[in-house]
């Protein structure tokens, strides 16, 4: 099992990823990286950022971190307290519900991510096949 947030995880969420016909086939018009921001909260201690090089239905790159300056600059940054992540990756809140009830934030087009709903929710699906430990 993989500690959630840790290199290891992201590791193993990246390949998952990459293996993901259904995600492939959402992605396959994107182009653009986010990285997806862990904040600290009553239940984990400091934020936690990985960020993913996403184009055309594969992650070309990730890299995790606590400090957001060793990371590229991304397009998105999809962010959250690390108890909606942990309910996000068990299936229990939607990544686009979890923007529009303010659980989640992001940052760049709003527009276009709308049109990528399903490559969304094929991403969350993906980090639920992660063996996570919380």
């Amino acid at each position: 099992m993989a500690k959630f947030p840790s290199e290891e995880w992201a590791s193993e969420y990246v390949a998952k990823l990459n293996s993901n016909a259904n995600y492939e086939d959402a992605a396959k018009r994107w182009e653009g990286s986010i990285t997806l921001v862990v904040r600290k909260d009553a239940a984990f201690d400091k934020d936690a950022y990985i960020y993913l090089d996403l184009y055309h239905g594969k992650c070309r790159a990730s890299k995790f971190s606590f400090a957001p300056e060793e990371l590229p600059t991304p397009e998105y940054k999809y962010s959250g307290p690390y108890t909606n992540w942990r309910r996000l990756i068990n299936k229990e809140i939607d990544p686009i519900q979890g923007i529009l009830t303010g659980k989640f934030k992001l940052e760049g087009s709003m527009m276009t991510i709308m049109r990528f709903t399903r490559a969304a929710k094929e991403m969350v699906a993906t980090a639920s096949m992660v063996a996570t430990e919380f």
